[in-house]
């Protein structure tokens, strides 16, 4: 966990290096800018490994989302249904509603 956390972390240091350094002046090549982002996130997962707070915090989510149960493909389809439909209903009751606001506001402006 704490390694895709770091992975994570380089791709957002990296773009933010990038876009920061890029917006005040001239970036340094892609090559420093990604030497320094992996070197502040390799740190900073290293520190967070060998935290107990940490440690423990991710030990305790793995634990929870062992807990997790997904839905079935049948569920999944059902509720995607559901949603896709709903949507579908809201949609046309937004266009008739607006169609009726919008001749109301004709009528009575003129």
């Amino acid at each position: 966990m704490f390694l895709v956390g770091v992975i994570a972390l380089f791709y957002v240091l990296q773009w933010g290096i990038d876009w920061i350094w890029g917006y005040f002046g001239t970036a340094p090549s892609k090559t420093r800018i990604s030497l320094a982002s992996a070197g502040i996130a390799t740190l900073i997962g290293v520190v967070m490994y060998r935290s107990d707070k940490y440690y423990h915090l991710a030990n305790e989510v793995a634990s929870e989302l062992k807990k997790v149960t997904w839905p079935t493909r049948q569920e999944l389809k059902e509720s995607t249904i559901v949603v896709i439909v709903s949507t579908f209903i809201v949609t046309i009751f937004i266009g008739v509603v607006d169609q009726i606001i919008s001749r109301v506001i004709r009528l009575v402006l003129g």
